[in-house]
């Protein structure tokens, strides 16, 4: 009997992927270039951790605005609701009755409330988002400023506690002049991201509600015929992208130690250009969302 050859197709990255790996190389690239041109920084451990360390906030950030991204949405509020959370956390903190987990709360209670509002009103009232995104900037910057106009430094005990908080990886490190060898440090923020990344990305890439965010993003009319609650989708995409907002702001005042009316003021624009860095499409239904601290960190090393 002849033999029956079986076609088996090859198998291809998706889009998502080939964007993913795209960044990661501009970003490896350029992270060489600046260790060419500045060896005496660059070359250093602890100068690639602090990348994570001050920039935390805004990696979180741009966690959130991929995954509206994806779904075919726009977040530009999120540097505003940053902000708010930043103040509300430090006046609550230096108040009587303030506490690590009620600022914890206040933080995620701000960044859903934000979510949820804009949430319905994008999906539920179909309203567009850059419009509804733009007026939640507006009220965010507002309450901001009435809450409190000067800055607040936090000096609650606890908190600073928290806010010196180091992992020190004692392997890696480098020599002063002196040639006195000083570890890394990892700041609690770091982890926060990485805790986040790992839920996030298993949670776009395993999860029925993953799937559900690519096909509304890539064509919502299809999706809609195929079963899927667009609307619903929609809704949690926003809703994940205040909660992002409000953790971001936790650890911004974590970094910074005070709330100022000028904490992460144009964040939104910096988490848009690593989004699309990273390989998130402003179209939707394209991205990857390991990518946004690549497209993060790149952005930040060409700057």
């Amino acid at each position: 009997m002849a033999s029956v050859n079986v076609f088996k197709p090859k198998a291809r990255l998706s889009n998502s992927n080939i964007l993913f790996l795209i960044a990661a190389v501009i970003f490896v690239v350029m992270y060489l270039f600046a260790i060419i041109s500045f060896p005496n920084s660059f070359m250093q451990f602890q100068t690639f951790f602090d990348l994570f360390n001050l920039n935390a906030p805004l990696i979180i950030m741009t966690l959130g605005l991929c995954i509206v991204m994806i779904g075919g949405g726009i977040d530009i509020s999120i540097g505003a609701v940053c902000g708010l959370v930043t103040m509300a956390c430090a006046v609550f903190l230096e108040s009587k009755m303030g506490s690590i987990g009620g600022a914890v709360l206040v933080a995620l209670g701000i960044g859903v409330a934000f979510g949820i509002l804009q949430g319905y009103l994008i999906a539920y009232l179909e309203i567009q988002p850059f419009i509804i995104t733009l007026s939640g900037l507006f009220l965010a910057q507002g309450l901001l400023t009435t809450l409190h106009k000067d800055p607040i430094n936090v000096t609650m005990p606890a908190f600073v506690g928290l806010r010196d908080f180091d992992i020190v990886i004692a392997w890696l490190g480098t020599r002063n002049r002196l040639g006195v060898f000083i570890p890394s440090e990892i700041k609690l923020g770091t982890v926060i991201v990485v805790v986040l990344l790992v839920i996030l990305a298993s949670l776009m890439k395993w999860s029925r509600f993953g799937r559900n965010v690519y096909a509304v993003g890539g064509n919502s009319h299809s999706a809609m015929m195929l079963g899927i609650n667009v609307k619903r989708t929609i809704f949690i995409t926003y809703v994940l992208s205040g909660l992002t907002a409000g953790i971001a702001g936790f650890v911004y005042i974590m970094t910074t130690g005070a709330g100022n009316v000028g904490n992460a003021a144009g964040a939104e624009m910096k988490a848009i250009a690593s989004a699309i860095i990273g390989g998130t499409l402003l179209n939707g239904g394209v991205g990857n969302l390991l990518g946004a601290p690549i497209g993060t960190l790149t952005l930040l090393v060409i700057n």
